[in-house]
């Protein structure tokens, strides 16, 4: 139905940028909403940042003025632009969609495969 696929993490120092993408393949009628989830060894898996269709962004209070979540409708992608990076941004960073599948089947907790990001200090 819906598949989801994350490119970009990566290691990097303190203070640096990474930029995380994720395409969304497959067979759906269309995109509610989109965002990123990460998860730090031993800790559960926590929002980071959403977008929804509208455009309506939402972060989480640690990487707002950080980072900035946007979206490609016509390609269904959506990027995440991490900078100023912290050790403690360090994790799995999933995307997550929640999609129509058709017009009256709606799925959420649509994952990716997660994508490692590692900020050494």
């Amino acid at each position: 139905q819906v598949q989801l696929v994350e490119s970009g993490g990566g290691l990097v120092q303190a203070g640096g940028s990474l930029r995380l993408s994720c395409a969304a393949t497959g067979s759906f009628f269309a995109i509610n909403v989109m965002g990123w989830y990460r998860q730090a060894p031993g800790n559960q898996r926590d929002l980071v940042a959403t977008i929804a269709s509208s455009g309506i962004t939402n972060y989480a209070t640690s990487v707002k003025d950080r980072f900035t979540i946007s979206r490609d409708h016509a390609k269904s992608t959506v990027t995440l632009q991490m900078n100023s990076l912290k050790p403690e941004d360090t994790g799995f960073y999933y995307c997550n969609a929640a999609v129509w599948i058709t017009r009256t089947n709606f799925k959420s907790g649509n994952w990716g495969q997660g994508t490692r990001v590692t900020v050494s200090s």
